[in-house]
């Protein structure tokens, strides 16, 4: 009779289990990204669409752009306490249900409301979701292959805004604008079903209040400010009577932003002092993570700014279609995607150095290069130029973000995730801003057509390039963040959670 295996489970069975588990947790978590962020740039490219199909004003069409921008700078500071206060897979299942809830509202919308409601509610899970992922990865993997990790995700980040534009070109040229939603729906319910299932609990669960005065000040607060700023970018792109409206209005939403910002930052260094802020704020407090976010500040102000106004530019000064502008800056962003898993596992092996120092000088030189654009400037030029542009940005945010949130101490892991989101939303309303507030300042434009010429791309670049600039002394002082304390995890479980004794989790 063959002899029963009875060997009970040893720890190195225990240890392959929770590595597969916290793969597919990180994985999960990735793919729900990579379909919250293509759905986020669906939208761009079908404002035509339903300006002529709804019967509305091209500047009722772009709230619904501006009412997801506004909902995810909102909802995204206050992630920080909620992904401290309940459990990762009850965060993943609200998240998810939103951004299908939402994405079923939006394929049945009867009219131009309904659907704001749907990109809003949409908005809503999406903003629970980003930072999510990163305070996962934190707790789960090992400092010493967070690098590659990170680089994974930014493959995602860099790769779905390329795809998304002519992705929804493809769909509006056979049917209408619903089925932007429709081909998002058995994706979003995939991905919720498969969370409901396999999604488990991770890090450590700390019981907090919520303080309601910080939420009514971050609403006007980061709210205003990126309304605000995304008003002055579209003054930019209006003719003169009307932007001075609109200037005038932004200029409002600005001030109110910023007073209700101050206030909120003075409410959070008062609760801080005994943990019961909404946005921990001494997460600056690491030398490593101020330095990483401020030169991401720089960066994503540049990738914005870069994504609205080159497009502009091939279009107005070139002349060349919609498609032709789109495909000029595809290479770049899937170069982008696809070196970032080699940029992560660099990070890995030898620390930021090597990577940030090239990153900084391509960004900048890269943006010195689109200051020489001219209308006889070939295609071939400006697409090798905005290459270079993604490849600086490539060497910069991997190992940026993993060397600035790897310095905080597991209890602001979460804080310091919901400051990255909110930071890349208000950089990405200020470039967009700046690049086309200056285009259109020193652009030459009548008072009856707001155009982009070539004067005011050069002018908008080198503005861009003299900023940029300053980010290669700033990269010198980055250097590799110790383990933090807590493990190499980042901290203990609940619930099913990595401990420091599991081994590293990984994505690749």
């Amino acid at each position: 009779m063959p002899a029963t295996d009875t060997t009970p489970a040893t720890p190195t069975r225990d240890a392959a289990a929770t590595a597969a588990r916290d793969r597919t947790v990180i994985g999960l978590l990735i793919g729900s990204v990579f379909v919250v962020i293509l759905n986020e740039t669906l939208m761009g490219v079908a404002i035509p669409v339903l300006i002529e199909s709804l019967g509305i004003t091209a500047s009722l069409a772009q709230w619904l752009t501006t009412a997801f921008m506004l909902t995810l700078a909102v909802i995204i500071p206050i992630t920080g306490f909620l992904l401290q206060r309940f459990t990762t897979r009850s965060m993943y299942l609200v998240a998810m249900s939103l951004f299908t809830a939402g994405t079923i509202l939006g394929a049945t919308a009867p009219g131009f409301e309904a659907l704001l409601i749907a990109r809003i509610v949409q908005a809503s899970g999406t903003a629970i979701i980003f930072p999510m992922l990163f305070t996962t990865v934190f707790a789960l993997v090992a400092p010493e292959r967070r690098g590659r990790v990170v680089g994974n995700i930014s493959t995602v980040i860099a790769v779905a805004p390329a795809i998304g534009p002519s992705l929804s070109g493809l769909i509006l040229s056979f049917a209408d604008w619903r089925w932007l939603f429709i081909t998002m729906l058995p994706i979003a319910v995939a991905a919720l079903v498969i969370g409901a299932v396999r999604m488990v609990n991770v890090g450590e669960l700390r019981p907090s209040r919520l303080d309601v005065l910080s939420v009514l000040l971050s609403i006007p607060g980061f709210g205003g400010l990126v309304f605000g700023l995304a008003e002055f970018g579209e003054a930019g792109r209006q003719p003169t009577e009307q932007a001075a409206s609109t200037t005038t209005t932004a200029g409002i939403a600005l001030a109110i932003g910023l007073v209700s910002l101050a206030l909120f930052v003075w409410r959070q260094l008062v609760l801080q002092r005994t943990d019961g802020a909404l946005l921990d704020l001494r997460t600056f407090a690491e030398r490593q993570f101020a330095i990483s976010i401020a030169i991401v500040t720089v960066a994503s102000m540049a990738l914005f700014g870069a994504i609205i106004l080159i497009p502009l530019f091939v279009q107005d000064v070139i002349g060349a279609s919609a498609l032709v502008s789109g495909l000029i800056i595809l290479p770049g962003a899937l170069l982008q995607g696809l070196l970032a898993p080699w940029i992560g596992r660099r990070y890995d092996a030898v620390g930021p150095m090597s990577l940030v120092v090239p990153g900084s000088i391509l960004l900048a030189g890269s943006l010195w290069g689109m200051a020489l654009f001219t209308a006889a400037t070939p295609l071939w030029l400006i697409a090798v130029v905005n290459v270079g542009l993604s490849l600086g940005l490539a060497l910069l945010f991997t190992p940026l973000l993993t060397n600035g949130l790897s310095a905080l101490s597991p209890q602001l892991n979460s804080h310091g995730s919901a400051i990255v989101g909110t930071i890349q939303q208000v950089a990405g309303a200020a470039g967009i801003a700046l690049f086309i507030s200056v285009a259109a300042a020193f652009g030459g434009g009548g008072a009856e057509v707001a155009s982009v010429t070539a004067e005011g791309v050069r002018a908008a670049f080198t503005v861009g390039a003299i900023i940029a600039t300053f980010t290669i002394p700033a990269v010198f002082f980055v250097r590799r963040t110790p383990v933090p304390a807590g493990g190499p995890g980042g901290h203990g479980g609940h619930d099913g959670a990595a401990t420091p004794s599991d081994p590293p989790a990984t994505a690749d």
